[in-house]
């Protein structure tokens, strides 16, 4: 099972991970680690899935209980306080509950893992561009301050996500971004064809959160679009003309 981690949430009683698809029973478009219930993968190999990267991260601590949303690119948080009967619309949890590891499902989309181990308060979030552009990661952070989290203590890390390099976008997509200040150029370098860009979603994710003032951010830096790099990617199998695409998880937890 491909579990990387980042150093700087690496704290006693938060466990962590960003999972590739190694490790799993899924077959086929979805070999091998298929966490996405949204996948037309069959549901108990998921579950199964699911059971394994729950088991990972609990170890010789105890039972976790892998929770994720239907992700739908949007600011939407919620705080649990227990694992949810069905799964809840929107793009970001926080708990300060152990046991619940906060399992947040991508395809290139940057997944955002956060703690404040002080508090014992941790975070997930789903940061598409239409999600970090419209404040998910704020409002992930508002919501930890609200159960304890002192704000200047909360450490990130922007997991695995397509690189600038294999996203390219168009003028219009460009232009959501400037109009919220001329800065955001930054994030954007001229692809190949005229009118189109190359996006940095991983730079941009990482630095809405450091201008939001928290303690630190760390990138893993990994693309998710080569296949060699052993995770799933929606814009790859896009490409290559595939009925389907499996996700991989990022979770994370805090232990008893």
């Amino acid at each position: 099972m491909k579990r990387l981690e980042a150093a700087n949430l690496t704290a006693p009683g938060v466990a962590h991970g960003f999972f590739g698809h190694e490790g799993g029973v899924s077959t086929g478009l979805y070999a091998a680690l298929n966490c996405g219930p949204g996948s037309k993968d069959a549901p108990e190999a998921v579950a199964e899935n699911r059971r394994r990267v729950a088991a990972e991260l609990g170890g010789e601590l105890g039972a976790a209980e892998l929770v994720s949303l239907s992700q739908i690119h949007s600011p939407i948080v919620h705080t649990l306080d227990s694992a949810p009967q069905q799964r809840l619309e929107g793009d970001a949890m926080v708990t300060a509950t152990p046991g619940l590891a906060l399992g947040i499902l991508t395809a290139d989309c940057a997944p955002v893992l956060l703690a404040e181990p002080r508090a014992r308060v941790i975070g997930a979030a789903h940061a598409g561009w239409k999600g970090a552009l419209d404040g998910v990661l704020e409002a992930t952070l508002d919501a930890m301050e609200k159960l304890g989290a002192d704000r200047g203590q909360i450490v990130a890390a922007v997991g695995p996500c397509i690189s600038q390099g294999n996203y390219e976008v168009g003028w219009d997509f460009r232009d959501r971004f400037l109009e919220q200040g001329l800065r955001n150029r930054k994030f954007f370098i001229p692809s190949g064809r005229e009118g189109h860009y190359r996006f940095d979603l991983e730079d941009y994710a990482a630095h809405r959160l450091t201008n939001a003032g928290i303690a630190s951010v760390e990138k893993i830096g990994i693309c998710t679009y080569p296949p060699e790099n052993g995770f799933f990617s929606f814009r790859r199998t896009t490409h290559a003309g595939e009925p389907d695409y499996g996700r991989q998880v990022s979770a994370i937890l805090l232990n008893p």
